[in-house]
């Protein structure tokens, strides 16, 4: 019962995007704090192939069960590999940028803002997510209370 609560409406998908932030939040520290590195070339996913990608899950999931419960079967990408747990590892491409004279491609606007979307990401996940725990920790309460 426990296994079909969790993976019950939303909470997969905010789930799968909560871990795709979070390793991409990774991958551009990694990116800004190599800023100065000669030889170094920025890399960087495609937010809106993660996200194409769970929306096709997202719609299998419909189509199998209606949509109100199951698990996501999220196929992989060229650049997000999903594993059998559900974590994620990232085949990052080149994030393109104008190649300096020390052969580095750094773009400090483009990283910032980066950063700042995919912030925002998480943060529109996590405060679902938060929100969607809520009332099912007011279920619980209610049902032993």
């Amino acid at each position: 019962m426990l296994q079909k609560t969790i993976q019950a409406g939303s909470l997969p998908a905010l789930e799968a995007m909560m871990r795709f932030t979070g390793q991409r939040q990774r991958l551009l520290a990694h990116n800004i704090a190599n800023l100065t590195t000669p030889d170094f070339q920025a890399k960087d996913v495609s937010p809106q192939g993660f996200q194409e990608m769970l929306g096709e899950a997202v719609a299998k999931r419909r189509k199998r069960t209606g949509g109100v419960d199951g698990g996501l079967d999220m196929r992989g990408s060229r650049e997000v590999k999903v594993r059998r747990d559900g974590s994620l590892s990232f085949r990052p491409s080149d994030s393109g940028g104008v190649l300096l004279h020390d052969r580095n491609n750094r773009d400090v606007e483009r990283l910032m803002q980066d950063m700042t979307e995919n912030y925002g990401m998480y943060r529109v996940a996590n405060d679902l997510m938060r929100a969607r725990m809520g009332v099912l920790r007011t279920a619980i309460s209610q049902r032993v209370g």
